[in-house]
């Protein structure tokens, strides 16, 4: 939690009113995003964001499964986000798993669609390598490192990046007989680079007073009636919508803030695409 005085409180408002926050953004702007690929070897895929003081991680690891037998043309992908108690001292204990369970289930919801995978940012045909009898399981992992706001967006933007780091080994498939399962071989020289263009971004609008704001930092968001978080693809097209906060929201004002982050979306999505770009660019020249 934040404390904050009356006047603070007064002063994070006022200056949401006019326009000009505590930091000196304006509503719809964003802190610097950072972003490092590569960061944990032992995974297919994993990358580091931290947008001003907040820090977090998220890695790709993928195995060979069995796909559901409702969906046998699609893979699995499951997210689980992890909130480390050093990041802030109400992640310990309860406080951190509810947080970590809350994040974990947006997730799911902004980028895999329906229980189908209809919608999904993440193509979960692609992941299917004989259809009823093998795909790949894709494992993605989340860590909160460091806690200023706007957890969600972040993450997204790290699942993004880790998910354009990743490699699948390339799979060679044995003939066998219709009813027995078939062998594979994975190979340890050629690697299919996953496909990431579907992937939305996260706009997080957080409602503060009768504005509201991107991006929003710990003491913005501890004076929030309630917050919004859309995914929009390329495309301009929602794959997703959660809502937190006890405050109701009329459906015209979910409307408008739907309106606000498709149209934040395609520069989001630019600048997560040069940074992502910059971040592979720069882990190729350590190699």
């Amino acid at each position: 939690m934040v404390g904050l005085s009356v006047g603070e409180k007064h002063f994070i408002k006022g200056g949401i009113e006019q326009d000009l926050r505590t930091d000196g953004r304006k509503r719809y702007t964003y802190r610097p995003i950072y972003i490092e690929t590569g960061v944990i070897p032992q995974a297919n895929g994993s990358a580091r964001v931290k947008l001003g003081a907040t820090d977090v991680i998220a890695s790709a690891k993928a195995e060979l499964g069995k796909p559901s037998p409702s969906y046998p043309d699609k893979g699995k992908v499951l997210i689980n986000v992890d909130c480390s108690p050093t990041a802030e001292p109400a992640f310990e204990g309860r406080g951190g798993e509810e947080l970590s369970s809350e994040l974990s289930v947006a997730l799911q919801r902004c980028l895999l669609g329906g229980k189908s995978g209809a919608g999904a940012g993440i193509d979960l045909s692609s992941l299917s390598i004989v259809e009823g009898k093998i795909c790949w399981d894709l494992y993605i992992e989340g860590l909160v490192v460091s806690s200023d706001g706007n957890l969600l967006d972040a993450l997204g933007a790290a699942v993004k990046a880790a998910l354009s780091n990743t490699a699948l080994p390339k799979v060679q498939v044995a003939s066998a007989a219709s009813d027995e399962q078939p062998e594979v071989d994975l190979s340890d020289e050629e690697f299919l680079q996953f496909d990431t263009s579907g992937i939305p971004a996260i706009i997080t609008l957080t409602k503060v007073g009768k504005h509201y704001i991107v991006d929003g930092t710990s003491e913005e968001e501890s004076q929030m009636s309630s917050a919004v978080s859309v995914s929009v693809n390329r495309q301009g097209r929602i794959c997703g919508l959660t809502k937190r906060g006890g405050a109701g929201l009329n459906p015209s004002v979910i409307l408008d803030m739907i309106s606000v982050s498709k149209h934040l979306s395609e520069q989001l999505i630019n600048k997560l695409d040069s940074e992502i770009a910059a971040a592979e660019a720069c882990e190729e020249d350590e190699f």
